[in-house]
């Protein structure tokens, strides 16, 4: 064991945030911590770092136990180069290649006991080099740049000329360099892209120390935790699996804790109302009666109420009006801001009913799309056609339409005057908004508060095609799944640019990839995509005939977008067919091999054990189910090659 967190506890005044948390980590453990906004997560990393005091209980860190702690707000003030600060993480490399260096010129010179004494000292840290990576430092420090995003004409950049979230990536590629035993990482995806996310989690899940991070990337979570830790309701609660085990095993205890809860409710109010009734009997026996009831109803320990989402509190999303089946279609569209082209000639379509998510690379051009769709940046070349009683809801984090003078509640009644007070809480406390808070000013919010309202807002609109800009920044895991849940239940359509690929995946029925000024289109949710796109991107690279052709003069056989859509949509359709096949085959062979075995059964009826013409007539027959079932099973095993 590492490091054990023992009934520790923590209040900020008369709110107590965490209350006899309980957990240990354990060699080459992953453990990720999870819970809703607020709930005390990065103050249990605080606590464990040394830079809170807990008001009780201890961190026992198992002794020469190094660890490295990358928090939220870094204070990055790195006066180095990238390259160089990177470097620096090896010094104690360096200093042990001089040594051996020179080692290796003292035994030039040395003899007798001198040299033996220098063979020893060299041979001991010759050792050490090797064992600690030595050989191959610098190939170590360039993988994690690149995994990081940077490339080597980024080596000599200066650390104080980069932007916030680029520092923050060499904050944490300094941290991975060192090679903690234990790694502790805060929110650490918030500033990474998909590649440097997937990246990351293939390091982290390789590495040979443990790790301990708090982020709110399902998916990330997912491929690196072997331990989920829960703080819920100032408590926490270890779940020994990934965050889909956490997810339906929570789902089955929280299910399991609302009904004791209520059933412990119900006991109570029925005690309550039967010392009630033997104190109006107002009788020696009765009163003692009531008292004994009482001191047993002292003694329960009253379980606090699960904070699971009401169901009333889920979303439904319903269009008004539903769209012609050609959503949108976009031809030949181009946009370059300046010298900077970010793609030209891009064609994909969306039909009604489905979920597209538009996935890329930062900088790619994806919101730059959903702009020019909404008609607020201008596009250089193309088309772009909406269908037929397309109706628009919008979300942008960038472009809020709300007044600022209204209360959050304001906001909501004055523009659905239909909705009942209790249906308005409801879809705001989905959006994390209970209590006073409704009645907060937009003026006074933040900009992810704002984020929020907007998005409530869009949920409750009656349009059938929403157009969704980074939808989950800034909500939590649970207000996570009440949007996913929304989304999947909608009949409208739906077109999202995301980050979060647990979301991609749970919601979308096609991926659209902005690569290298390219659209490539998956028919599939995100697991789909992972496991495709390497053959996709092989199918689509430009073919030489001629292994001596000039390759700056090939001609590309990359396919346009809709090319490629077409060619999936086809690979789909073979596959299903294919399925169906299979599961058809599959059935005639159970229904054969049962037609089978009823005439082995009517084999042994006695009425027809002296009836040669029938025995003969169920030979013939079976006879012939025979061949057919051997027919199915050369059929079935071909279908499945």
């Amino acid at each position: 064991m590492l490091l054990a967190c023992q009934n520790i506890s923590k209040a900020f005044g008369t709110k107590e945030v965490l209350k006899d948390i309980n957990f240990h980590v354990n060699e080459k453990e992953k453990i990720a911590i999870v819970g809703i906004n607020g709930s005390g997560k990065t103050t249990l990393l605080k606590i464990i770092m040394g830079e809170e005091s807990a008001d009780s209980g201890q961190v026992v860190i198992a002794k020469d136990t190094t660890i490295g702690y990358l928090s939220q707000h870094q204070d990055i003030s790195f006066d180095n180069t990238i390259y160089g600060e990177m470097l620096a993480t090896k010094q104690y490399i360096l200093d042990l290649e001089a040594n051996i260096r020179r080692l290796e010129q003292d035994m030039k010179h040395a003899e007798g006991e001198e040299l033996e004494k220098i063979l020893e000292t060299y041979n001991r840290l010759s050792s050490k080099y090797d064992r600690d990576n030595g050989y191959s430092y610098e190939s170590e420090i360039t993988g994690v740049l690149k995994g990081l995003g940077f490339g080597p004409e980024d080596y000599d950049r200066h650390i104080n000329t980069l932007s916030g979230g680029q520092k923050m990536r060499i904050a944490l590629g300094r941290l991975l360099l060192t090679r903690p035993d234990i790694i502790i990482l805060d929110e650490p995806t918030n500033h990474l892209d998909m590649p440097s996310i997937s990246w990351l989690e293939s390091f982290l899940s390789s590495y040979p120390g443990s790790v301990i991070v708090v982020s709110h990337d399902r998916y990330f979570i997912d491929r690196i935790a072997t331990q989920i830790v829960e703080i819920d309701n100032k408590k926490a609660t270890v779940y020994h699996g990934n965050y889909t085990y956490f997810a339906s095993k929570r789902a089955e205890i929280r299910a399991n804790m609302m009904k004791a809860y209520l059933n412990q409710q119900q006991e109570i109010k029925h005690q309550e109302a039967v010392i009630t009734k033997l104190k109006q009997f107002n009788r020696e026996k009765s009163i003692k009666r009531a008292e004994s009831r009482e001191k047993m109803l002292d003694k329960i320990e009253v379980l606090d109420k699960p904070t699971e989402v009401a169901s009333e509190m889920r979303l439904t999303l319903e269009p008004s009006v539903e769209s012609g089946n050609d959503v949108l279609t976009v031809t030949h569209l181009a946009k370059s801001f300046g010298t900077n082209c970010l793609f030209q000639d891009l064609d994909f379509d969306i039909k009604r009913g489905e979920k597209v998510a538009l996935i890329g690379g930062n900088g790619t051009g994806k919101t730059t799309i959903l702009k020019m769709v909404n008609h607020l940046v201008p596009k250089d070349a193309g088309t772009i056609a909406l269908g037929s009683r397309v109706h628009i809801g919008y979300y942008d984090q960038e472009h809020q339409v709300l007044s600022l003078h209204k209360t959050i509640f304001e906001e909501i009644s004055d523009a659905y005057p239909d909705l009942t007070n209790t249906k308005i809480r409801n879809v705001l406390a989905a959006f994390l908004f209970t209590g006073d808070d409704v009645f907060k000013k937009i003026e006074d919010l933040s900009g992810g508060e704002r984020g929020r309202v907007s998005l409530a807002k869009l949920m409750l609109s009656p349009a059938n095609f929403l157009i969704l800009d980074e939808p989950t920044n800034h909500l939590d895991i649970q207000s996570k799944g009440i949007l996913e849940d929304a989304i999947r239940s909608y009949t409208g359509t739906v077109f999202v640019v995301s980050h979060d690929r647990y979301f991609i995946n749970r919601i979308a029925t096609r991926i659209l990839e902005l690569k290298d000024e390219q659209l490539y289109s998956f028919i599939g949710n995100y697991d789909y995509y992972e496991s495709h796109k390497d053959q996709v991107y092989e199918a689509a690279a430009p073919k030489q005939t001629d292994a001596s052709a000039d390759t700056s003069t090939a001609p590309s056989a990359t396919p346009s977008g809709k090319d490629d859509y077409k060619k999936q949509k086809e690979e789909q359709a073979r596959l299903r067919k294919k399925e169906n096949d299979i599961k058809k085959t599959e059935q005639k062979i159970e229904e054969t091999e049962a037609a089978i075995a009823q005439i082995d059964e009517e084999f042994l009826n006695p009425e027809y054990a002296t009836n040669s013409a029938k025995l003969g007539e169920l030979s013939k027959k079976r006879e012939e189910l025979e061949e057919t079932l051997s027919a199915l099973y050369e059929t079935w095993e071909t279908l499945l090659a």
